[in-house]
């Protein structure tokens, strides 16, 4: 299983966060934390956008290290992501993500070991 594959299956690869970490993109952290701000009606600020993916040791934003639901659920069940978990078929939370996004469930089902 690729460890860049989140709990719920996003591709960290993917992420503007992971991207802008990886290359110490200023100008990618302002245009996320401005466009994640926007959409969460939060106080996000350029600093907050440093995250070196959902499974690895490494910074995360705060949203991903202590907010996330799911990442939380993972971390207590002891799955790799949520494709390794029973009820995965019966979250909400999950579906939520699969639906707004249907390459998770792929990412999920092809990353099951």
């Amino acid at each position: 299983m690729r460890n860049m594959i989140a709990y719920c299956g996003l591709d960290c690869e993917k992420c503007d966060a992971y991207l802008a970490t990886l290359n110490d993109d200023q100008a990618l952290r302002e245009k996320t934390a401005k466009l994640w701000a926007d959409l969460n009606n939060a106080p996000i600020l350029p600093e907050h956008i440093n995250c070196q993916g959902c499974r690895v040791e490494g910074v995360k934003t705060v949203f991903c290290d202590s907010l996330c639901g799911i990442r939380q659920c993972g971390l207590k069940k002891g799955v790799m992501t949520c494709g390794d978990c029973p009820d995965m078929e019966k979250c909400q939370t999950v579906e939520a993500i699969i639906s707004n996004n249907p390459e998770v469930l792929e990412n999920l089902i092809e990353n099951n070991d």
